[in-house]
């Protein structure tokens, strides 16, 4: 068993839905990554871990989950590599089989808005979700390990 998320620092989720899956929950506060990875002063945590985010995708307006699974199969993981992003995994909830769930590492805050930026306007990203339209709400957790954990 890997214990990973005793160090919740902030979620956010937007009630708007939208086709891409860059961190617009944030944005649309005015507000930026919170502090996130090594050195944070959180009881229970680890001093080195990175900056872990959990995100949740809810299709909306009829989008298709072939269409969001595909996408991130055949484009968007790779994209993500791309750019820096470290996949921990994908989940497919068995209860709610209109949602994805997966985990991002990131060596701090300013590495996952740097990644994030970078990805948003690669025009490869811009080409799939043109092509490929998903419409989503997303929700994202930032996190840090426990002193326990086996990941960090």
């Amino acid at each position: 068993m890997i214990y990973l998320t005793v160090g919740m620092l902030a979620c956010t989720g937007g009630s708007a839905s939208h086709q891409t899956p860059a961190p617009r929950a944030v944005a649309a506060r005015g507000a930026t990554t919170p502090p996130c990875g090594p050195g944070l002063n959180i009881r229970n945590t680890a001093s080195d871990s990175r900056c872990f985010e959990l995100r949740t995708y809810t299709l909306q307006g009829g989008s298709s989950a072939d269409a969001l699974h595909g996408r991130f199969r055949d484009h968007t993981i790779a994209l993500f590599q791309k750019h820096g992003m470290t996949v921990i995994g994908f989940w497919q909830p068995v209860a709610r089989l209109d949602q994805l769930v997966y985990i991002l590492a990131y060596r701090d805050a300013a590495a996952r808005d740097s990644a994030w930026a970078a990805f948003s306007a690669d025009p490869e990203w811009v080409k799939t979700r043109t092509e490929i339209p998903v419409n989503v709400q997303v929700d994202n957790t930032f996190m840090v390990a426990t002193d326990y954990s086996a990941i960090k």
